[in-house]
């Protein structure tokens, strides 16, 4: 996954990194003259006992004009960093009022992200990923359930902070398809490093197909260890912090499961997302995510071998 932000796929971030440049490289060619001269004044200091009152005189002149001029270059530079700054700025502040609905919100340590309609019956629930359309402006509701958190796609945009109490927002506008990484950049906690946030930027398209599997309920198990599966999560202590769309298991406490199998990573990135990193997450949680608020959920081998199968099952 990308994670550059002089690599820009969206309208805020190409407007963070002109500004960056627009500082980056003319003060980079003004330090380097700056030490050309200091190394030609210490070189010039050496015969400057040598030169007559008449040449000395000739020299304050021409380092007087040379000072003027250099403070109006400076003053120069300075009015155009302003003006590309705020040029810039009007770019970030940009919205636009057919732009996608999005509320992220922080918890330790991890992101529930929400797809907003104005039919409940077609929200999108999912976590630890965003999948975004290109071409089109998304408007990011931020906020926080526990702690100060701070989203930041460096590809996609800056840093926004999540405070309790308070709705934030962040707008992005993909231009590029790609897998970019976001992730949280204030300190929450233990976990802080474990919160991933996994997004995809695709064609309006292939988000509309998306979006239209993920409205849809679990898979129904496949095979019997799957629906063993099954019955073992909605009767054990699963179902009391998660929720899986078609079934008994209506908990919002922790992420939804609906279609996990899907997902690129486990536990906000702390792990890849295939069979076996699934069966030893279920087995020891607190072994690969210390701290995590999930509870070690004491299952035996054949508990955890069904429920991988199906929860691998629920694409």
């Amino acid at each position: 996954m990308t994670h550059d932000a002089l690599a820009p796929a969206a309208d805020q971030a190409r407007a963070i990194a002109t500004v960056w440049h627009a500082l980056f490289w003319p003060n980079a060619i003004i330090y380097f003259a700056m030490l050309g001269a200091l190394a030609w004044a210490v070189w010039r200091r050496r015969n400057a006992s040598t030169d007559s009152s008449a040449e000395q005189s000739r020299q304050a002149r021409r380092w007087t004009v040379a000072l003027i001029g250099w403070t109006a270059f400076i003053a120069a530079m300075l009015t155009a960093y302003t003006a590309v700054s705020f040029v810039q700025d009007r770019r970030l502040l940009a919205r636009d009022s057919d732009a996608l609905r999005v509320r992220i919100t922080g918890k330790q340590w991890w992101w529930q992200v929400e797809y907003l309609d104005a039919d409940p019956s077609r929200q999108v629930t999912t976590a630890n990923e965003l999948h975004l359309p290109v071409g089109r402006m998304t408007r990011i509701e931020l906020v926080s359930d526990d702690v100060i958190h701070s989203l930041w796609i460096p590809a996609l945009n800056g840093k926004q902070d999540l405070i309790p109490g308070r709705k934030t927002e962040l707008a992005v506008t993909p231009r590029r398809l790609g897998r970019y990484r976001g992730e949280c950049a204030e300190f929450c906690g233990l976990q802080h490093a474990h919160m991933v946030l996994a997004v995809t930027t695709e064609s309006p398209a292939a988000f509309a197909a998306w979006l239209d599997a993920q409205r849809a309920p679990a898979a129904a198990p496949a095979s019997a260890s799957a629906l063993r599966g099954k019955q073992l999560f909605e009767s054990g202590p699963c179902a009391m912090c998660h929720a899986i769309a078609g079934t008994e298991a209506g908990s919002h406490v922790g992420p939804d499961l609906t279609h996990v199998a899907s997902r690129p990573l486990l536990a906000a990135g702390a792990l890849p997302n295939d069979r076996a990193h699934l069966a030893a997450w279920l087995a020891n949680p607190q072994a690969h995510k210390p701290g995590t608020n999930m509870p070690d959920p004491r299952l035996t081998p054949a508990e955890v071998t069904d429920l991988v199968e199906y929860l691998e099952g629920l694409q």
